[in-house]
């Protein structure tokens, strides 16, 4: 096999009711992160338990480094797979203390990683708590134990199933800063799982998407977000709108009330067909000196940007993003200004 990992028509199945079918997708290289994105109950931890051979196969196969995981007819056991899964409810050991849980992570051959026991200990901002016991700290708390055990054992891939669901925002950012610093410098090839795209998008080299039990799209995170395969892709994100239009040139489209809407079609469409374009907040441009204004029905303040909603004539509704730093604050009611005429990189049309 070319890539470092690879997942080749594989049907993952935790019920009747629960399926994935014949999905594809890969790591290229050693050291390589990518993320598995959707909602819960797509199938996403499925997809780990039956990486890490906890869950068998009927039909396609998993390869690892060069050597078959699972197929029809083979299934290597999760031992000896030298595969770490760091599960999302941590599952410790409630009869050792925190260092006694993170220990057993560490093979006894294994020297160089147990050097590494006090840098990771301290990335983790886990000094206070080693003498404590499973019952006495926080789930948030338990989650960095785990994940410094499922580190410290030096897999060929680490799963991590939401390895972040759990803490504390103000942490949150840090931690995920840490641990990716910790991938990269010691080049472990990484399956990420999350319903959070903003945590996707910085870890992941690759993401694919799941929605309603199918692989709607694998691909980089610009790709993804900016090159949408279908309304589903772009409609995951909730952050744009859809507006009828119509295609009046190779690199432009015609709005009844925007106007002329120009810029590159992110796949072909054919001159004089309606299509459906999406419009996200960061495409519109705001203009106070703007002849083309619409009032503000929603303001919503996200720390570095405001989001306006802008009610256009026949119930539309488009959003733009403005700096938080911009001298004109508006309120509901206001009359709004957008650029004009409007230029958009990307034109996403269904």
């Amino acid at each position: 096999m070319k890539n470092f990992f690879n997942i080749s028509n594989v049907t993952f199945s935790s019920s009747k009711n629960h399926k994935l079918s014949n999905i594809n997708f890969d790591i290229k290289n050693k050291g390589d992160i990518i993320c598995l994105l959707g909602p819960s109950g797509v199938g996403k931890t499925t997809i780990l338990r039956t990486i890490a051979g906890l869950e068998k196969i009927k039909s396609g196969e998993i390869w690892l480094d060069n050597k078959l995981l699972s197929s029809q007819k083979l299934h290597i056991a999760p031992e000896n797979r030298k595969i770490a899964l760091s599960f999302q409810d941590n599952c410790l050991f409630p009869h050792l203390n925190l260092k006694e849980n993170i220990k057993i992570g560490i093979n006894s051959k294994n020297a160089f990683r147990k050097k590494e026991f006090s840098l990771l200990i301290d990335t983790l901002k886990l000094q206070s708590l080693l003498e404590k016991f499973p019952h006495e700290i926080s789930a948030g708390e338990s989650q960095r134990v785990s994940l410094a055990r499922t580190l410290l054992s030096n897999p060929k891939l680490l799963l991590l199933d939401e390895p972040f669901s759990n803490i504390d925002p103000g942490f949150k950012e840090e931690l995920q800063i840490n641990l990716k610093r910790i991938l990269c410098d010691k080049k472990i090839t990484t399956i990420l799982v999350t319903h959070d795209y903003n945590e996707a998008f910085y870890f992941g080299i690759k993401c694919g998407l799941f929605i309603k039990n199918n692989l709607e799209q694998f691909d980089s995170p610009y790709k993804i977000y900016h090159y949408p395969k279908s309304e589903k892709v772009a409609n995951f994100f909730n952050k744009g709108v859809f507006l009828n239009v119509k295609v009046i040139s190779r690199f432009a489209v015609k709005h009844n009330i925007l106007g002329t809407i120009s810029g590159n079609f992110i796949r072909p469409q054919r001159v004089g067909s309606f299509v459906r374009l999406l419009i996200q907040p960061e495409d519109l441009i705001h203009d106070d000196n703007s002849k083309l204004k619409f009032k503000i029905i929603d303001k919503k303040f996200i720390g570095t940007n405001f989001i306006y909603h802008l009610s256009l004539p026949k119930n539309e509704i488009v959003p733009v993003l403005v700096h938080a730093h911009h001298s004109h604050l508006h309120n509901f009611n206001d009359e709004f200004g957008v650029k004009f005429p409007i230029n958009i990189d990307h034109l996403v049309c269904f």
